[in-house]
């Protein structure tokens, strides 16, 4: 994936960078709910991935990634699960934070331009919002079964159930309320920022 980007945007990802990490370190980015959190900070990824492109949605995505595993030792507020996988094996801990969420920046990406192609800017618009907290969900529920599914933690909380039912069970209306939210919000920030000709989206 080899993207070069213009001064408008290089401008434009440092801002939703910088809304990235305000809302990471703020209330403004987290509801926690138990050991998991209802996050808002994949709405700026969805952005970036619609302004940016495939790049600027990993670059953004990269971000929220690595600010959510830095929660797993206590930068910008702490995270329960994290805390506890993060004692399980480190390295695992920062592949289950960071790669679901720079992947899920890439194929936002893809996403919006796919759905451009077919439709217009508002329906992409909000297929990124949704897809956004869907995978966002999707790739970290299947990170943490994957990489920790056989811990004795993650044994005591799937409690004999079966895998599929544990994770719809487990997240609950947590993802109910990301996929909303960032579905409603994604679409009218970015179709008010393509009708106000301050971004052309990449098609």
């Amino acid at each position: 994936m080899k993207h070069t980007f213009n001064t408008k945007q290089l401008t434009l990802l440092g801002l939703l960078t910088a809304i990235l990490l305000l809302m990471a370190y703020t209330p403004l980015g987290y509801l926690n709910i138990g050991p998991l959190a209802i996050t808002f900070n994949i709405i700026p990824v969805a952005i970036a991935a619609i302004t940016l492109g495939p790049a600027g949605g990993a670059i953004a995505g990269a971000v929220f990634g690595l600010t959510s595993f830095l929660q797993c030792i206590g930068v910008g507020g702490a995270s329960a699960m994290g805390v506890i996988l993060f004692d399980i094996n480190p390295v695992l801990a920062f592949i289950q934070r960071f790669v679901p969420r720079m992947l899920d920046g890439l194929l936002l990406g893809y996403i919006f331009r796919g759905i451009r192609k077919v439709s217009n800017v508002h329906l992409a618009c909000l297929t990124t919002g949704f897809c956004s907290a869907f995978l966002n969900t999707l790739f970290f529920m299947t990170a943490l079964v994957v990489l920790f599914g056989n811990t004795e933690y993650m044994q005591e909380l799937i409690g004999g159930r079966n895998i599929l039912v544990f994770v719809c069970t487990f997240v609950g209306i947590n993802s109910v309320c990301e996929m909303i939210s960032s579905t409603i919000i994604t679409g009218a920030v970015g179709y008010a920022l393509f009708k106000a000709k301050l971004i052309t989206p990449q098609k």
